[in-house]
């Protein structure tokens, strides 16, 4: 399973690449031309051989009459403790436009959830769509900001919290009402911050983060500034963004903020 991406299917079921060139494709039309979706596949690994960046993993899900196909690309350009990873989905139903996601932690499910760092490809089927241009464009944006990302990892390992603020983002998100949820879910956003003695994944969603945290022991919690800190994990890095997000909403912050990501926008077909 990977570490930096996940991926829920129909059912739960994933294929590989080998099952995804079985799934047919249905004729084009004068204004819509449907793509396979193995071939967008080999075509972004081809261009992602040309800039040197390998596949380390990779699955797929498809719906069951093949018209939508979901998928994560888990790539070798990483840093310490952590993997930068691609989300795709294209469709043959004009249910949605071929896009890419890409960040060190990427979510790709069938009921339509799609979220990484940023989204460099969000391009229509159109009879004049150029796979390979759009592509390579997206490739070259994800690259780019290769660095922007590692950068700010690098500035969430050198981040120190006190027992005290941490404490107090708490009280501010769920006592003073600065989150949307429930005042129900602070015992357990507490527990998991300052008691939980074994690392692993929390079998509960935690509704101040909106995605699942990992259960950091005392001596792991990368925040503090009294104790040794271990090398970052995939996990930990989710964590840690979870977290500052919470306390940017919540307190005021006098760092910088992250690189915008964005800027350029994703590509957007005719």
């Amino acid at each position: 399973m990977s570490e930096t991406s996940t991926l829920i299917g129909y059912g739960g079921r994933t294929i590989g690449r080998e099952e995804l060139t079985l799934v047919p494709t249905p004729p084009a039309t004068e204004t819509h031309r449907p793509i396979p979706h193995h071939e967008i596949v080999q075509a972004l690994v081809e261009t992602l051989g040309f800039r040197h960046i390998g596949v380390v993993h990779d699955e797929y899900a498809v719906s069951p009459d093949g018209m939508k196909a979901f998928g994560v690309l888990d790539l070798a350009t990483e840093m310490e403790g952590c993997r930068f990873s691609i989300g795709l989905r294209n469709s043959h139903d004009k249910s949605m436009r071929l896009a890419m996601t890409c960040g060190y932690r990427v979510f790709v499910c069938s009921n339509m959830a799609f979220a990484g760092d940023f989204t460099p490809v969000l391009a229509k089927h159109s009879s004049s769509f150029n796979l390979v241009d759009t592509l390579a464009i997206g490739v070259d944006r994800i690259q780019r900001n290769f660095e922007p990302m590692q950068r700010q990892v690098e500035s969430w390992h050198k981040t120190q919290i006190s027992d005290e603020r941490a404490k107090l983002i708490f009280y501010s998100a769920f006592v003073d009402g600065k989150l949307d949820a429930p005042r129900s879910l602070l015992p357990e956003v507490h527990r998991l911050y300052f008691r939980t003695a074994v690392r692993g994944i929390c079998p509960g969603r935690c509704g101040a983060c909106r995605t699942r945290l990992p259960a950091h022991s005392r001596n792991s919690i990368l925040f503090r500034s009294s104790r040794r800190r271990p090398n970052l994990d995939s996990s930990s890095v989710s964590f840690r963004r979870d977290f500052q997000n919470i306390a940017s909403r919540c307190l005021p912050s006098k760092r910088p903020q992250a690189p915008n990501m964005n800027s350029e926008g994703p590509i957007a077909g005719a």
